[in-house]
């Protein structure tokens, strides 16, 4: 199991508060890796230093064995890495339909994947309700080739159905396309494939690390 990106030794500040301490966070390519915690565990700022959206403190980003930790994230994202944030995923005064042609030209594959999408073309995407705006939002994971895929809270305001649907769709990045899956979660989602990877994380530190499996056996 070959390491994708990682985080080595990682501290992030937003002023005199140290979120992240010091973190070893590993993704592997191929391989589903959630990243477990509440609100304030660090999950969503772990995401963003590996994406590059906020900068370390102190640590590296290696992006296979590469030091990216001062690459910009528009070069990250050039070089592969695709990022779908919890907030703000979407442009909002752009239609639907112009959201989607900006994350691909094959308009038919985003609805073939999500066709709650199709009688919304031509609606701004503002006007959305917030799962509508995060369907769209992972159109962009989804149709975008990408060797890193770094998912901020992947079913949010989703249906239970579409929710399950979103995650097989993600889960197929990994298995079928060889990416590198990261998802931040406030609790561990079923029908995740086997071999999927959990870090738990606790006040900005590592809790527990191993098989989805092994946490919810032990709970």
């Amino acid at each position: 199991m070959s390491v994708e990106i990682a985080l080595r030794r990682a501290r992030v500040r937003y002023g005199p508060l140290e979120v992240l301490h010091g973190l070893d966070l590993p993704l592997p390519a191929a391989t589903v890796t959630v990243l477990l915690g509440r609100n304030g565990a660090g999950r969503t700022t772990a995401l963003r230093a590996l994406a590059g959206t906020v900068s370390l403190s102190s640590g590296r980003v290696l992006w296979r064995g590469a030091d990216v930790t001062r690459t910009p994230a528009h070069e990250r994202a050039r070089r592969g890495l695709c990022f779908v944030p919890d907030l703000r995923a979407v442009y909002a005064t752009l239609t639907v339909a112009e959201n989607l042609e900006l994350a691909s030209r094959d308009r038919e594959a985003a609805l073939e994947a999500y066709p709650e999408l199709a009688p919304l073309l031509a609606h701004p995407a503002g006007t959305l309700s917030g799962g509508e705006r995060r369907i769209l939002a992972l159109t962009r994971a989804l149709l975008t080739p990408a060797r890193v895929v770094l998912v901020d809270e992947p079913a949010l305001g989703m249906s239970p159905a579409v929710a399950s649907r979103t995650y097989r769709l993600l889960a197929a990045l990994a298995l079928r396309g060889g990416a590198a899956v990261a998802l931040a979660e406030q609790r561990l989602p079923s029908g995740l494939p086997p071999g999927t990877l959990v870090h738990e994380l606790r006040r900005g530190s590592l809790a527990f690390s191993g098989e989805a499996a092994e946490l919810t056996s032990g709970r």
